[in-house]
């Protein structure tokens, strides 16, 4: 633990010389009582009680002055503040697969509504963009902090042919590049993350693990989320095409970019997904004060010793 005033824990030196006066009160309590050569006499006029009471007290007051000298130096500690620098790239997959209904009420609009609950929980000051991906990956949103065009956009997808994963990931590291200049830090690049829905069904263009080791050299970790269920299909040209989802790729791509993989079978699971992922970019850990913990704390101890004080007055005769 640290301090904001250390040199005022040189108080915490009175805590063992007072303990060390109570040894010798009792030692000299002791001593005076052996004076009295009518032992029944003693019993009558001083009866012997159990010394714990009287020592508990005394050691609850001890843990009360050593807490408030604790909170008198200022303690500070690590704790979360929520971080207003990071960019998230949302990666939406618009193949025909995601028209599949096996998740209410189908894989696309369960995504687009999680991904807008998602980015109205981010941050204010965070840099968010959208990408979509079918037979080609498109940036639709370059980052910007302006929810309304993103969630409009968001809105505005709708399904195309084919599914190139490895595209969509390489294009949300192009989007990144595109983020403003933060005029606070015109050097320091902000934490990025990209957040890929899909079903994991790759059929075009560059694999997925290679736009994940891409990822990985860029520091960015790719969450991925994976839609449907094994029993999912679609309807093409009256033909039932089945469609499960391809879980294996997608966690492969996120462990190989460092991210963590999900699946969500229901939009309500799709919401806590995306909350476990916005904690896990949205916070800083600073240091700050924390002398109201410790002031809390001798309040407690300090009761505690008032309360034992009055029981054991209470049996005085």
């Amino acid at each position: 633990m640290e301090f904001l005033s250390p040199g005022r824990l040189w108080f915490l030196l009175l805590i063992p010389l007072i303990l060390a006066g109570y040894i010798f009160l009792q030692h000299r309590r002791s001593q005076y009582a052996l004076r009295f050569t009518n032992i029944a006499l003693l019993d009558r006029v001083a009866p012997r009680r159990p010394q714990w009471r009287r020592h508990l007290a005394v050691g609850l007051a001890l843990l009360a002055a050593l807490t408030c000298v604790v909170a008198f130096a200022q303690p500070k500690d690590k704790v979360k503040v929520p971080r207003e620098r990071a960019t998230i790239v949302v990666a939406v997959d618009v193949s025909l697969s995601m028209m599949a209904t096996d998740i209410d009420p189908n894989r696309l609009e369960a995504a687009k509504k999680s991904a807008k609950n998602f980015v109205n929980q981010l941050p204010s000051k965070f840099n968010v963009a959208l990408v979509n991906f079918a037979g080609t990956a498109s940036i639709i949103v370059p980052p910007t902090t302006d929810r309304a065009t993103v969630l409009r956009s968001i809105d505005g997808l709708e399904l195309a042919e084919s599914t190139a994963t490895g595209e969509g990931i390489f294009t949300s590291l192009q989007a990144l590049t595109q983020v403003p200049p933060d005029p606070e830090h015109p050097t320091e690049p902000a934490p990025a993350r990209i957040v890929l829905l899909s079903d994991g069904k790759r059929t075009v263009g560059r694999t997925a693990q290679e736009g994940a080791q891409a990822a990985k050299a860029k520091s960015t970790p790719v969450y991925t989320i994976c839609f449907g269920t094994d029993s999912g299909f679609i309807e093409m040209d009256g033909i039932r095409q089945r469609v499960p989802p391809d879980r294996a790729e997608l966690r492969s791509v996120a462990e190989i970019s460092g991210g963590k993989a999900y699946t969500a079978e229901s939009a309500g699971e799709l919401e806590d997904v995306y909350k476990d992922i916005g904690s896990s970019v949205g916070y800083d850990e600073v240091d700050k004060e924390i002398t109201a913990r410790y002031a809390g704390i001798a309040m407690l101890f300090t009761l505690a010793a008032a309360g034992a004080c009055i029981a054991l007055a209470t049996r005085f005769p």
